[in-house]
């Protein structure tokens, strides 16, 4: 009966999962191939519609019951959604102006990056953003266990993501932070996303402690679902950040 609940979900989520890692492979061809930049938007805006209406379920956001109780935790969720998306819009402010410093400084040039590296990176999230919907459905499905062993990955995935933009593309970047525009976009943009990116992994490791101390159910798990959509969010921004920093434009000389 369990898996009869989640399994249509699942299926779905891992759809979309391949249809994001197709629209990933069209970008790098389009890149390499093409160098067209209208292409590489129409791919990362196809990508994000998908992240925004099946994995951050944008739409219950209009699923509001006025007739319910102020008091009841139905209420309380949707004013928390409301607050979450509030407030994830005005950091995509900022994220906004960092792509509109980038397309200043730069232009239609582009750091001199690792390719590979960079295309790993994005699978990693990509494939973060996978468990974390399987993490999500599996709850609200009432299979505690794959919500705990998704989770795991999903944390695993995260720091591996970390450690591939800092640890390894902030070591083999030619430039410094300093060094011209190439190295305030760069540093800028992926610093203040990795960032965001260590915030969704702390919020992570609480649910994961929460869900093995069994204070989430099928009902009630507000805070999952809050985890779930920020680290969604956070994978949109690379959406647009990855063609921005590795595929638009000619390298800088």
């Amino acid at each position: 009966m369990k898996a009869n609940k989640t399994n249509n979900p699942l299926r779905l989520g891992l759809w979309v999962f391949l249809l994001l890692a197709l629209l990933t492979a069209v970008e790098f061809a389009f890149a390499l191939w093409f160098g067209s930049w209208l292409l590489l938007l129409l791919a990362a805006l196809a990508k994000a519609g998908l992240v925004l209406v099946y994995y951050m379920h944008i739409a219950k956001l209009f699923k509001v019951d006025e007739s319910i109780d102020r008091e009841s935790y139905g209420y309380k969720l949707a004013t928390n959604r409301l607050g979450l998306w509030l407030f994830m819009v005005s950091d995509s402010f900022i994220f906004g102006g960092l792509m509109l410093s980038r397309l200043n400084l730069m232009g239609l040039t582009r750091p001199e990056l690792d390719q590979a590296l960079g295309l790993g990176v994005t699978s990693l999230l990509l494939v973060s953003s996978f468990f974390m919907n399987r993490a999500e459905t599996s709850l609200a499905g009432g299979d505690r266990r794959a919500f705990l062993a998704s989770a795991f990955i999903t944390i695993l995935l995260g720091i591996g993501f970390i450690i591939g933009v800092l640890g390894v593309e902030w070591q083999l970047a030619p430039f410094g932070p300093g060094d011209g525009p190439q190295g305030t976009v760069f540093y800028s943009m992926t610093g203040f996303h990795a960032f965001h990116v260590f915030t969704g992994i702390v919020f992570l490791v609480i649910i994961f402690r929460n869900g093995l101390r069994g204070r989430y159910s099928v009902e009630k798990h507000w805070a999952v679902e809050a985890c779930a959509v920020y680290w969604h969010f956070v994978d949109v921004v690379w959406i647009f950040f990855y063609p921005a920093l590795y595929l638009i434009g000619t390298v800088v000389p």
